[in-house]
């Protein structure tokens, strides 16, 4: 039972993204690992960029920089 975690920052990924996003994600693994859909599992998380880091910066600090 293949279980995939997906996480993108909060910013306006619209509900048309995400179902694209679960599809692709599961046929990804129907191709390449033969798994079956029907018990193929896919969450997104959606991160504020307050909660999300990169080079010791939240992404609403690197944003405000650019």
């Amino acid at each position: 039972m293949p279980f995939i975690n997906i996480q993108v920052t909060r910013e306006g990924v619209t509900a048309e993204q995400k179902a694209a996003l679960i599809s692709g994600a599961t046929d990804l693994l129907v191709k390449v690992l033969n798994k079956d859909p029907q018990t193929t599992f896919v969450i997104i998380d959606e991160v504020d960029t307050d909660n999300w880091g990169v080079a010791g910066e939240t992404i609403t600090q690197r944003r405000k920089r650019s």
